[in-house]
């Protein structure tokens, strides 16, 4: 007996299927599926979220100086001539920057790894490229996420039945978190 469910897949189609739908489960927050598909989304997830949650205070912040060219009242960068030439004029900022532990920056792969990107597209630009951007789901993971279920040991997902399905008489569930 294998330790996972085929959903009558190939293993290419089978490990899309479950990113696309553990990617979109962690984004949104709840999924409706059918059951035998919720089951396998519900492991992987759960996996996510307790390294998450393992993980989540494992960093600390450090303060780095960089060079930052110097902007006029426009926005353009200011430049000065040094021998005949244009050079840009840049200053020293201090930053505060956070820096991962080896245990957290592996747990930020692996979720890199397996997550499919997110854009999160406007309600007023619907069906354009202008005002997209790209969601940062790990970021998301670390900060919302992993806090919230901190207390928390396991069970972070439940699966509610709807009912079945008109066409094919499936069972759909919806899984959220709790």
């Amino acid at each position: 007996m294998s330790g996972y469910r085929k959903l009558s897949r190939t293993a290419s189609q089978r490990k899309a299927l479950l990113r696309n739908q553990v990617t979109a489960f962690l984004y949104h927050g709840k999924l409706v599926t059918t059951e035998a598909k919720a089951k396998e989304v519900q492991k992987i997830a759960e996996g996510f979220i307790a390294l998450a949650t393992r993980e989540k205070d494992n960093y600390e912040t450090v303060t780095v100086t960089a060079k930052v060219a110097r902007k006029d009242a426009d926005g353009k960068r200011v430049k000065e001539v040094v021998n005949g030439k244009k050079k840009t004029v840049y200053d020293e900022v201090q930053k505060q920057v956070t820096k991962d532990a080896p245990s957290r920056l592996n747990a930020r792969r692996k979720m890199l790894s397996y997550f499919y990107p997110i854009k999160e597209v406007p309600a007023k630009g619907k069906g354009r490229k202008k005002g997209t951007k790209q969601v940062d789901l790990v970021k998301y993971m670390f900060e919302e996420v992993a806090p919230k279920y901190a207390t928390r040991n396991g069970g972070y997902t439940r699966i509610v039945k709807l009912g079945q399905r008109k066409g094919d008489g499936a069972m759909t569930v919806l899984l959220e978190m709790v």
